[in-house]
């Protein structure tokens, strides 16, 4: 049997397959436990009975995410070349805030008392200039020791180019009995701040997640003989959580990426090929971009995570702090702001009956669009007096609490625009050639108001919305990345064959370690001669000058112009191992025309920009495919609720998928 789940700020999703039918099960998360929820949901979903012996549990994991935000990780011993101390701490150049004189310094998780050098050199060649002796590695780890460490990282200046030395301070360190994180193992690339700061992220996390998985793993492995438990990466791909447990800042991103792989997944049964996901949870949104969701959302190599940058595969995704337990306040100024203080799950909206704050789901609440009644499928009851009372009290200045929660909703859903427009037109697409996919307890309540916003014609509501990122765990594949860098002219890229199938023969072997059989996909980082940044093309060995082109193509796409007379440079070469997931995909079923009174179960008025409009109230089961609802209705169901604005019309298709077609505003 295998369940998936994904651990959320305000709720733990959890799904598995069983006679070809997708089941879900939504309970309340365990901030300070988040393993119970999930052990919770293992039982809720049937698989504590005795003949459930062969369990694979698929997690995405918020525990790597929240140490980071919060500032809970390890003490970590950051180890690297003799006079380069204090690069993890320095940065880079680049500032957020160009102009701000009084900014920050750049976020570091090493204190200076923390930082040691080894008297080593290497060539950037690869040459040994100078190793340091046993008697120095012996004075480096008792330093260690001595500081209280309670993890340690090393990234040694050229350790990507010849790794011998940092495995010698690896066994060094390693002897003091504390996990240690190693920059040629964990990021073997060149750029030693960026490749320094994913290896301190790594030995920051691993105690915790090494602690967290191996509970977990205990706890599943009691109850069932043959339990396993498997992990997101914030790449996409499952690894098995010893694999995690030892590489933990791969999987930082872990839940929002099984979204992006839930969502393509449904683009690619429902045959579209160009979307722009918009997953919003209970403390956050996120939103992707992919050109061609057959192949999956676009990937990135320099995302930045509670302010420390990562260079390990993630994909591109953008996440903005409005959720629908985002907080609402006025600042000194009088103006209201919303999040990106969350409430949580614990104490929650104040509709919840235990928060005291106003939130965006309290303010959807008093404006009519959620249906105190039936959320959760009736398991929920919202207290939506409590709500409308603290909210006036909380108004400030405006006239109401119906004001209030009004203005709530156009400051999340400014926000959430902006967000969209970071991964969309800022990168030189046009939002109106996308399909908005939104999933998440609060994303199709606010999809079509996105998509006036940015005229995107069509937004898709696929089937169990809310709970679509551990769907997306469910069937994602089993994946690892591989890179080296190389720094070769483009003219030896004929040349790389033998660098490529050295690294995807490392690959393989892991794969084979865990019975697994893979498949390898080469990827390169090209950029000019004496550029600062690469972009990453794909590469195929019996047609090298291919990637060459497509870089020329990219650049001009990305940059607006590109200049094929121009040297290039190849940096990196790169490969991802991966084998096939969960082989799933619904049957259609017959379309039958009508327009869902069947369905209706209530009319009642909601809160729209024009003002109170009566709107139709659905029960989303029981509209069959082939059925179109004009706006204004509310579509509710277990994992969600979906707003169809007056001037809209939703129809739904063979695959049970809500597709709402959104007329430009004033039309």
């Amino acid at each position: 049997m295998r369940i998936a789940i994904d651990t959320g700020g305000t709720f733990t999703d959890c799904v598995c397959l069983e006679n070809g039918a997708l089941r879900v099960k939504k309970i309340f998360s365990t901030p300070a436990d988040p393993a119970q929820a999930v052990l919770e949901g293992v039982r809720a979903l049937g698989a504590s009975h005795e003949p459930v012996e062969d369990l694979e549990l698929r997690h995405g994991t918020t525990v790597g995410t929240n140490a980071m935000l919060e500032r809970t990780g390890a003490r970590v011993a950051f180890v690297t070349t003799e006079g380069f101390e204090d690069t993890v701490a320095i940065g880079r150049q680049a500032r957020e805030k160009l102009y701000d004189w009084f900014a920050p310094a750049p976020v570091c998780l090493v204190p200076r008392e923390l930082r040691f050098g080894v008297p080593e050199r290497v060539s950037a060649e690869g040459e040994v200039l100078r190793a340091p002796s046993a008697e120095e590695l012996s004075v480096l780890a008792e330093a260690v020791r001595l500081s209280g460490a309670e993890s340690a990282a090393v990234s040694l200046l050229f350790s990507f180019a010849r790794p011998e030395t940092e495995q010698r301070v690896e066994r060094a360190l390693r002897a003091l009995g504390i996990p240690v994180s190693a920059s040629h193992r964990i990021l073997p690339e060149f750029r030693e701040y960026e490749r320094a700061s994913t290896t301190v992220v790594n030995a920051y996390l691993a105690p915790r997640m090494s602690r967290y998985l191996e509970r977990l793993q205990e706890r599943v492995a009691k109850n069932h003989t043959r339990g396993r438990v498997q992990v997101m990466q914030s790449s996409g791909g499952i690894i098995p959580a010893r694999a995690a447990a030892r590489e933990p800042v791969r999987t930082v991103l872990s839940g929002p990426a099984g979204g992006v792989v839930g969502a393509c997944r449904v683009a690619e049964w429902v045959g579209i090929e160009r979307i722009i996901g918009f997953d919003m949870g209970g403390t956050s949104t996120d939103v992707f971009l992919a050109r061609d969701a057959a192949k999956g959302a676009e990937r990135t190599r320099e995302s930045m995570v509670a302010g420390v940058p990562l260079g390990v595969p993630m994909l591109d995704i953008h996440t903005a702090g409005a959720g629908g337990g985002s907080l609402a306040r006025f600042d000194a100024g009088g103006m209201l702001r919303v999040g990106p203080e969350s409430a949580g799950a614990d104490p929650g909206p104040i509709c919840f009956g235990r928060g005291a704050r106003a939130t965006v789901t309290d303010a959807n609440l008093l404006l009519g669009r959620l249906d105190a009644e039936s959320f959760l499928g009736g398991g929920m009851h919202l207290d939506r007096e409590r709500a409308e009372r603290l909210m006036h009290e909380q108004k400030g200045a405006l006239a109401n609490a119906e004001e209030f929660a009004a203005g709530i909703l156009r400051v999340i859903e400014t926000q959430m625009e902006k967000a969209i427009r970071v991964i969309s037109v800022e990168r030189g697409y046009d939002p109106r050639d996308f399909t908005l996919v939104a999933f998440g307890g609060g994303g199709p309540l606010h999809a079509c108001a996105l998509a006036r916003a940015l005229r995107i014609p069509r937004v898709l509501v696929p089937a169990l919305p809310g709970a679509l990122s551990a769907v997306g765990i469910l069937l994602a594949d089993t994946v690892r990345d591989y890179s080296r860098t190389v720094m070769v002219p483009g003219e030896a890229i004929g040349s790389l064959a033998e660098v490529l199938e050295e690294v995807a023969r490392e690959g393989a072997e892991e794969f084979a370690a865990e019975a697994v059989k893979g498949a390898a996909e080469y990827s390169l980082d090209l950029r000019y001669r004496r550029q600062g940044y690469e972009l990453n093309v794909p590469f195929d060995p019996q047609n090298p000058a291919r990637a060459i082109g497509d870089f020329h193509r990219l650049h001009e796409q990305r940059y607006g112009f590109a200049d094929p007379g121009r040297a290039v440079e190849i940096v990196n070469v790169r490969v991802r191992m991966s084998a096939a997931g969960e082989p799933y995909c619904p049957q259609p079923r017959a379309l039958q025309s009508g327009d869902g009174s069947a369905a209706q179960y209530a009319e009642r008025p909601v809160h729209f920009e024009a003002g109170l409009r009566p709107t139709r109230f659905y029960k989303r089961e029981k509209l069959a495919p082939g059925n179109a609802v004009q706006g204004p209705a509310m579509i509710t169901e277990y994992t969600a609720a979906t707003l169809v604005p007056p001037g809209c019309a939703a129809r739904v298709d063979g695959l049970g998928n809500l597709v709402i077609e959104v007329e430009e505003e004033g039309k």
